[in-house]
């Protein structure tokens, strides 16, 4: 696995915002603090169904893991083309 931060638009490297990228299980993941928030794998995303819309830098980040913006999000979570589930079943340390 590799972990790496997060690079905004312009390259520069976001504190605390994380992707995750197992290339064994062909999966990708975007960890804000402690928190996994979305899961990319066989091209299948599944979000946190209580963490990814925390907060609005929480929101502006999982949008940039995604390539795309709030509404598209909703869009597709409403039509099951993302999932929801608990990613941090388990995890003692996450905070949200």
């Amino acid at each position: 696995m590799k972990v790496k931060n997060m690079e905004s638009y312009k390259g520069n490297k976001i504190p605390n915002q994380f992707i995750i990228t197992d290339e064994e299980n062909d999966a990708q993941y975007f960890q804000s603090y402690n928190t996994v928030i979305a899961k990319r794998c066989n091209n299948v995303v599944t979000l946190d169904e209580k963490a990814h819309d925390w907060s609005r830098t929480t929101i502006k980040y999982r949008n940039l893991f995604l390539g795309a913006n709030s509404g598209q999000v909703l869009e597709r979570i409403n039509n099951g083309e993302y999932l929801l589930a608990d990613l941090n079943k388990g995890n003692r340390d996450a905070k949200r």
